[in-house]
């Protein structure tokens, strides 16, 4: 049934065709313009193609790559030096001896916060009655004991004067067998000298008297350390100070260096870790 809109009159034939060729212009316009996005759409996806290749294939120094900062490069054995000579002590003690004779002994330091608290080995001031600090700068200042660690043989001190510059060190960075390093101390009365070598090991055990504790987790080196090296720094070629000086091998007993040196690691002498080989304190 055909329904007329009452409005329209009846017309001939041919007029209703014309609804139809309006229909069909309006379908291929349609079609064109689908045609057209369709045209459109497949040329961008060639360009992208393209382009995307082009870039796999680009060379490899074309590409972002990890670059090294000048902060990241490591410092020579000398610019490690002039960088943490600063922040360096030296200790002095002095005490009485079994006998109640007085003695005194030598040893070094590492200022480790911006309050001017020095790091050191417990054994250096354990049983002191006197410590003396020696920047430096040359600036002297008394010393007590603020903290002990027996089981690491770890100690801070609380200095009762500052230098007139307070340099800390940078404390931290791990270590690998085979890195650089360097000791700064004040071996045999000898302050503030300075040795290298590299990392030898990790995890050693230092073996010490009966009724005492072992220390596990040290690192080996050797940088040349010998008796008032104690307390002092082990630092790696970013100028960080990766752990506290110790105790050094000798199997004949006589204290002196052969090669083998011991340090408690940063984070242990902070506050907890591990370790091996046999070293008598320094």
């Amino acid at each position: 049934m055909t329904v007329l809109r009452p409005d329209c009159p009846a017309e001939p034939e041919p007029v209703p065709a014309e609804p139809k060729t309006r229909w069909n212009t309006a379908e291929l316009r349609r079609k064109v313009l689908i045609g057209a996005i369709v045209a459109w759409a497949v040329a961008i996806t060639v360009v992208v193609v393209v382009r995307g290749g082009g870039d796999d294939q680009a060379p490899a120094t074309a590409r972002p790559s990890a670059s090294p900062s000048a902060s990241e490069t490591p410092f020579t054995v000398a610019e490690v030096y002039e960088a943490l000579t600063p922040s360096v002590v030296l200790i002095e003690t002095t005490g009485l001896d079994d006998r109640n004779r007085l003695e005194a002994g030598t040893g070094t330091g590492v200022i480790a916060n911006a309050d001017g608290t020095v790091l050191t080995a417990l054994h250096v001031i354990d049983g002191a009655e006197s410590i003396r600090l020696t920047y430096a700068d040359g600036t002297k200042a008394t010393a007590r004991a603020a903290s002990e660690d027996p089981s690491r043989d770890i100690a801070t001190l609380t200095p009762d004067k500052l230098p007139e510059t307070l340099v800390p060190a940078v404390l931290g960075g791990g270590t690998q067998v085979g890195d650089d390093v360097v000791a700064i101390g004040n071996p045999l009365g000898l302050t503030f000298s300075t040795s290298s070598g590299v990392v030898s090991g990790l995890e050693r055990k230092l073996n010490r008297d009966e009724g005492e504790a072992d220390i596990e987790g040290l690192i080996q080196f050797d940088a040349a350390v010998n008796p008032g090296n104690s307390g002092g720094p082990l630092i790696n070629d970013r100028g960080q100070v990766v752990g506290i000086v110790i105790a050094l091998a000798n199997p004949s007993g006589a204290g002196t260096f052969i090669g083998i040196g011991f340090a408690v690691p940063i984070g242990a002498a902070l506050g907890g870790g591990e370790g091996e080989g046999q070293a008598p304190p320094l």
